[in-house]
């Protein structure tokens, strides 16, 4: 074995890798695991580290604010982290960091970042009697920086995002969500259950993935307007899940024993639209030879999720808005006034205040479907939901085709926290899909995912040209010291330039001239 091959191995590079490792193994067992092991190993080591810094200080009583910094500042920087204070008050502690202690790959495992949360909200609260963190910024989350803020005073912390520790007991935010996920889950199973008529192992039940500040801040919503009558409008680019979260305010409804229908408007040709959303009467146009009713009033006492909302056309936007504003409807060639009672999801991937601007979408139509809006962020904007979102999709798979495969190797993550998931959600369960009808074992280890090459900008050309430049100059200066056996002179003269040129490229490219001078 070749010994040289480790001499670059650090404690704090070892480190690095078995935490990174630990992660990528704990992602494996699913989808709490992970969550729980960096909570269990943060309340632990956060302990162990408060109490080591009180024997190197001699302090025994409670860490007043300036050191409580100091000791979560040397914490960081002594395992390669570039923290430092950035404000100090009696209510919020802010740091800020350029360098990760657990190095560049810490972007494969945003998840980590709770560890730093629960390491510096325990110790706060211990000391303190409450402490929230707050993470703004993450280099996890490709931000370049992290900034951290930590609050000490519960009534500064109250509006602000964040985990919540008081005394001893972490994260108190987090087991609130986890509660609500719950709450929401079995609500969706429920309905899931009496409505589903199909073999279990083609259809499986609905399931939302939170683990990213913005999905939480979206569960958090669904609870309060699900009870309501208000209309919402969901924005989100194509396959990020909309009818999802329309199926879960449906669900923690009191319309949740009621029919939930979902229509894609856009699938419906415009001179059907009116026919299949409001009915028609019979002989009200060639081939009518029926009473035929629409979506809405099937959808009675229930909800009716209109997605692709944008694409109605002019007709349809002033029928659908006497529905909204009167309750009532009358069939295509009727004359009768139908009332409805129905709540209105409505849903689309486009800007529809541009399109209002545009007069392709009525003004008066728009402020009645907005009444709450729900942003879906991208997928790749949900660093966090990633590794979850696989499990499950793997899992689901597995199960649909027979399949022995229960997780993704480490590979494969990598693989798909780099591509920008322009499909989303909705893409990443094809590609899945795909890649398991070929794979063996209990592990995936191929996907057949072209990575994007980014295109480089002028500073990045002149590092990797100045790289290549670096490489060529010196081969050709070791290779003139070894035909010259290390005279200095005539391989200055071989280069072109003077003998102290060439003593400081030896120094700039940490060659040793005496291993090629004879002995």
């Amino acid at each position: 074995m070749n010994n040289n091959s480790l001499s670059g191995l650090t404690p704090v590079f070892f480190l690095q890798t078995f935490i990174l490792e630990l992660m990528h193994a704990s992602e494996q067992q699913g989808q709490k695991h992970c969550e729980q092991l960096i909570e269990h190993i943060a309340k632990t080591a956060g302990c162990f580290f408060e109490e080591t810094y009180r024997e190197e200080t001699h302090k025994s009583e409670l860490l007043d604010k300036e050191s409580y910094t100091e000791l979560i500042l040397g914490l960081k920087n002594n395992i390669g982290g570039k923290f430092s204070l950035v404000s100090s008050n009696p209510d919020c502690i802010t740091v800020t960091n350029s360098c990760c202690p657990f190095g560049d790959r810490v972007t494969n495992f945003p998840e980590l970042c709770r560890m730093t949360s629960s390491v510096f909200g325990g110790i706060a609260a211990r000391n303190f009697g409450y402490a929230k963190v707050e993470i703004k910024q993450s280099i996890a989350r490709h931000d370049g920086k992290c900034e951290v803020c930590v609050y000490t005073n519960p009534n500064a912390a109250k509006d602000r995002p964040g985990m919540e520790y008081t005394d001893t007991t972490p994260v108190k935010e987090m087991q609130d969500i986890n509660e609500l996920h719950s709450r929401i889950e079995q609500s969706m199973q429920q309905i899931w259950r009496k409505q589903s008529k199909q073999p279990a192992k083609k259809h499986q039940p609905p399931a939302i993935i939170a683990k990213s500040p913005t999905m939480q801040k979206i569960l958090q919503a669904i609870e309060v307007i699900a009870p309501t009558l208000a209309t919402v409008l969901i924005q989100g680019q194509t396959g990020v899940g909309k009818e999802l979260i329309a199926r879960a305010i449906h669900a923690m409804s009191d319309r949740c024993n009621k029919p939930f229908i979902p229509i894609n408007c856009g699938a419906i040709p415009e001179s059907l639209i009116e026919s299949a959303l409001f009915g028609h009467e019979k002989g009200a146009f060639t081939g009518a030879i029926e009473v035929h009713q629409g979506y809405f009033e099937r959808a009675e006492g229930g909800t009716l999720f209109l997605d692709e909302v944008d694409t109605l056309s002019p007709a349809a936007q002033t029928r659908l808005l006497r529905v909204l504003q009167e309750g009532e409807l009358e069939r295509v060639g009727g004359k009768q006034t139908l009332s409805v009672d129905l709540r209105i999801i409505s849903a689309t991937n486009n800007n529809l205040e541009e399109l209002v601007k545009q007069g392709l979408f009525r003004n008066d139509l728009y402020y009645r479907i907005n009444v709450v809006r729900l942003s879906i962020p991208p997928l790749a904007e949900r660093p966090e939901d990633m590794p979850y979102l696989v499990q499950l999709i793997v899992q689901r798979l597995s199960k649909k085709y027979n399949k022995a495969v229960e997780s993704v190797s480490r590979e494969v993550m990598q693989k798909i926290r780099a591509y920008p998931w322009p499909g989303n959600v909705r893409e990443l369960e094809n590609i899945l899909e795909r890649s398991i009808l070929f794979a063996t074992g209990n592990e995936m280890t191929e996907l057949d995912l072209p990575l994007p090459v980014k295109a480089l900008n002028l500073e990045q050309w002149k590092d990797i040209k100045e790289q290549a430049l670096g490489k060529a100059e010196q081969a050709f200066l070791e290779s003139a010291l070894k035909q010259h056996q290390g005279d200095v002179k005539k391989t200055a003269e071989d280069m072109g330039i003077t003998s102290r040129a060439v003593y400081t490229k030896l120094k700039k490219y940490g060659v040793n001239l005496a291993e090629y001078r004879k002995t």
